[in-house]
């Protein structure tokens, strides 16, 4: 405990009388400090024992002590001393009012006594202290290391709450709560998911308080790890501010915390060289190779059916080409922010997952049916949305378009990747954040024909035709929609134009004529019959 009033007065060398404001004793005392001016206010900042002798103060005019005595107290002087015997040979009883008036604690200095001596009392006080404060914090350390080591963070949250007097929680990089210590805090902490995000979106190191006088409690909000964008973060709830002690053992915690990142991004990214090896060999129809070399990191992910998720982040200018995909926030990562949104759902449920980056494209392994699909789903539904509001389209920033496979196993890895090869294709052109390879097949081949590329195609193919019916001649376009229709039948086709079928076959040679090619062919057949589709699909 800091030094107080009290125990100056207590202190059997200093001989202190307390004259007025007994019961303001326990008031912690900052620093002594000696002045004689008629106003010191302006030097003082709160928190000292002010050492006087009246020797440019009128002591006995009770107006001036009021207005003198006023000051102090509102500049946040925590008391008053007097020596007596230099000027007055006792208090004046004008100040001695005007400090019980306001409530100012004014002790008697006999003169035996120097202020000097009672600074040196008050200094040795602060620094005994602050000793016994350095001292606390590093046995805090001490057991908040021992805890990190023998029970991970959950132990060093354990710790560090008893430390505080108060409850700890830890959050990771999605803001979700991942451990909290006493258990009930974990409500608490839920709760600070916001403020946590807000925290999340300053550069590392941050801080930041949440609470005060009118909430339950006040909370201290930490950034945790070393890059430009934190990895976790950590929530130190008490019932005040904390003290000297306190503050030591939540800067140990942090550090502590913040190595375990830093070392789970190692293990991190050596997991990924592993992800990158067994997918490969996934994709080159090597699964019990895969099995071998990933032993239990995938769990049952390789057992079970899963998904293929194909990412791709591309510039803004170029995915708006297609349809003005959306952004994930100003100067964000698109892939990032995928995979951080994939990564904490399968987390949260217990699944294991497999991420692997390749350069501006990333490769998700998920089970199938799990929390990280649905993650994957719902992170880009809402980048969908936000591409339907004008203001919130992105300039240049890079952009996410996603892809998803149908469920496949280990022995179909390399279906399943081209699958989601083909899904990315699709959502590209369309301009669309994620398309799933399963509506592709569930749905028809004539959407795809909306392709810029295709109707140009098309326009090509069947304009010899189209000038050749403009000018009267005939009507060769109907004619071969009518035919193609009616898989070549002569009589249901001529029966659909109300024509005799010989006027019908003639036209058909005349098609032939025209384009140069036989309607016998049956890829010449289809690709008239996808141009007519993409010119009119009626």
């Amino acid at each position: 405990m800091p030094p107080t009033l009290a125990s100056l007065v207590h202190h059997s060398a200093l001989k202190l009388t307390v004259r007025a404001g007994e019961d303001r004793l326990d008031v912690p005392v900052r620093w002594a400090h000696v002045s004689e001016l008629a106003d010191p206010v302006p030097y003082m900042e709160g928190g000292e024992l002010l050492l006087i002798t009246a020797l440019k103060l009128d002591a006995e005019d009770p107006e001036a002590m009021r207005r003198y005595v006023k000051r102090l107290a509102g500049a946040g002087v925590v008391g008053l001393g007097f020596a007596v015997g230099v000027n007055y040979e006792d208090i004046p009883a004008a100040l001695v009012d005007a400090c019980r008036q306001e409530g100012l604690p004014l002790l008697e200095v006999p003169r035996r006594t120097p202020f000097l001596a009672i600074s040196k009392a008050v200094s040795a006080a602060i620094a005994a202290d602050q000793y016994r404060a350095v001292t606390a914090g590093f046995a805090a350390q001490r057991e908040l290391t021992k805890q990190a080591l023998n029970a991970g963070p959950e132990g060093l949250l354990g710790a560090l709450a008893g430390q505080v007097d108060g409850w700890a929680a830890l959050y990771d990089a999605s803001g979700s709560v991942v451990a909290a210590a006493p258990e009930w805090a974990g409500r608490r902490a839920a709760r600070l998911t916001a403020d946590v995000e807000r925290l999340r979106e300053r550069p590392a190191p941050a801080s930041s308080v949440v609470g005060g006088p009118e909430h339950e409690d006040r909370v201290e909000l930490h950034s945790l790890g070393t890059g430009r964008r934190p990895r976790a973060a950590l929530a130190v709830g008490t019932a005040a501010a904390l003290g000297t002690a306190e503050r030591y053992a939540v800067h140990s915690a942090i550090a502590l915390l913040t190595l375990t990142t830093e070392r789970s991004r190692s293990l991190h990214a050596a997991e990924q060289r592993i992800g990158t090896a067994v997918l490969r060999m996934l994709l080159a129809g090597e699964p019990d190779h895969a099995r071998a070399v990933a032993g239990d990191l995938y769990g049952g992910l390789l057992d079970a059916p899963f998904r293929v998720i194909v990412a791709e982040s591309v510039p803004g200018s170029a995915a708006r080409a297609h349809a003005s995909a959306p952004t994930v926030g100003p100067g964000g990562d698109p892939l990032g922010g995928l995979t951080e949104s994939v990564e904490s759902a399968a987390a949260r449920s217990g699944e294991a997952v497999l991420v692997v980056p390749e350069g501006e494209r990333l490769v998700v392994l998920v089970t199938d049916g799990g929390a990280a699909v649905a993650a994957c789903t719902s992170h880009t539904a809402a980048l969908e949305a936000a591409r339907a509001v004008p203001e919130q389209a992105g300039g240049d920033e890079e952009e996410l378009v996603v892809g998803l496979s149908a469920p496949a196993g280990p022995i179909a890895a390399a279906a399943a990747y081209k699958q989601a090869e083909q899904a990315l294709s699709v959502a590209r052109r369309r301009g669309r954040v994620l398309v799933e390879h399963e509506q592709l097949a569930a749905g028809s081949v004539l959407p795809l024909l909306a392709d810029d590329a295709v109707k140009a195609f098309a326009d090509g193919l069947l304009r010899a035709l189209h000038e050749h019916d403009a000018t009267g001649r005939g009507d060769l376009v109907a004619s071969l929609r009518a035919w193609l229709s009616r898989h070549g039948q002569w009589d249901a086709a001529a029966a659909d134009l109300g024509v005799h079928r010989h006027t019908l076959r003639y036209r058909m040679r005349r098609v032939e004529e025209i384009l140069g090619r036989s309607l016998d062919d049956p890829d010449v057949r289809m690709e008239l019959w996808l141009a007519l589709k993409a010119t009119s699909p009626e």
